[in-house]
């Protein structure tokens, strides 16, 4: 197996390479400002390793890896438009760099260029990546169309949360590892524990991107922090705040839940220090632990060596010990 860098780098020249200059430029430079923007590349490195851990060279699977990582960025796009968010990765997002329908158009654009990159596999691959993909794409639709509901809902449980974010993001993470199963032609066993491993790690994923959007540091984090709370986003940290606070509390966090300031610093502290004094703070990072755990417990059941057993249980803790 390579190590993670080295697939990072694969990719990154994968990558450079998709992204030309194209007529018209008002439709192509948008879409290739997201792709070089950077991030942690998190779900093409996971469709390179699987395929290398299934006995593939991780090579014949750059193209589904790039077609996981257009489609999440396709995703971001929209995501940013929906949540008028200004900053991506400590940049500009596309619709505050152009406008709102160039964001809206490159990013349709995007989601036919990522289902076009099947194309270049053959017919039983191109079909099997071209289900996997319907699939996890309109899931992560619903986990959008979710996440829109719950900000104007006072009723939203720990459960529906967990849902929302499975859909939203873990599927992908999933989806991001079958297609290296797929790419690698492993069996349909070992195709659907890995996409479980993928998901549970997703969901880990997702709470600690939740618990850094309140607690991580700005000059790291890329995006702007506090950005749930002035969005009045029902995450697992407010949930559990609301689960664990007394009545007057209760009361604070669902008025302030409830408002928003011109300048939202104040409201931004106050909800931080009673996710904190409430103990959620504390109960979010046992759950991010807890969702890695159940990752690492499919590994048991997957034919693969245990190095690279090891090689994901790696990988899985540095992930759960970032901060950005």
């Amino acid at each position: 197996m390579q190590n993670i860098q080295s697939y990072h780098d694969a990719f990154v020249k994968h990558l450079e390479a998709f992204i030309t200059s194209k007529q018209p430029e008002t439709l192509y430079n948008p879409i290739n400002y997201i792709l070089q923007l950077g991030g942690k590349r998190l779900r093409p490195i996971l469709t390179l390793m699987t395929a290398e851990i299934f006995e593939s060279d991780y090579k014949k699977a750059l193209d589904a890896a790039l077609s996981v990582e257009v489609f999440h960025n396709f995703s971001l796009v929209h995501d940013d438009i929906m949540d008028d968010a200004p900053l991506r990765r400590g940049k500009e997002t596309v619709h505050e760099k152009w406008d709102i329908n160039t964001g809206i158009l490159s990013g349709d654009a995007m989601l036919i260029m990522a289902y076009q990159l099947f194309e270049n596999y053959e017919p039983h691959v191109f079909q099997d990546l071209a289900k996997l993909f319907s699939k996890t794409a309109i899931e992560v639709c619903e986990g959008q169309q979710y996440d829109v509901d719950f900000e104007t809902r006072d009723d939203v449980t720990i459960a529906e949360y967990l849902k929302m974010i499975e859909y939203k993001t873990a599927v992908l993470v999933g989806a991001a590892m079958k297609m290296g199963a797929i790419v690698a032609k492993a069996s349909q066993e070992c195709q659907n524990s890995i996409y479980d491993f993928g998901r549970n790690l997703g969901i880990a994923f997702q709470l600690q991107d939740d618990y850094l959007d309140a607690f991580g540091d700005p000059k790291t984090f890329g995006k702007q922090v506090g950005g749930d709370i002035i969005e009045n986003k029902k995450t697992y940290l407010y949930l559990k705040a609301l689960e664990f606070s007394n009545k007057e509390d209760q009361l604070q966090l669902e008025h302030l839940y409830g408002v928003s300031p011109s300048d939202p610093s104040e409201k931004i502290e106050t909800i931080k220090q009673l996710f904190v004094a409430t103990g959620s703070a504390e109960a979010t990072k046992k759950e991010i632990e807890n969702y890695t755990k159940k990752a690492f417990s499919v590994l048991e059941s997957i034919k693969i060596s245990e190095a690279n057993k090891n090689a994901l249980m790696s990988f899985g803790e540095n992930l759960m010990n970032r901060n950005v």
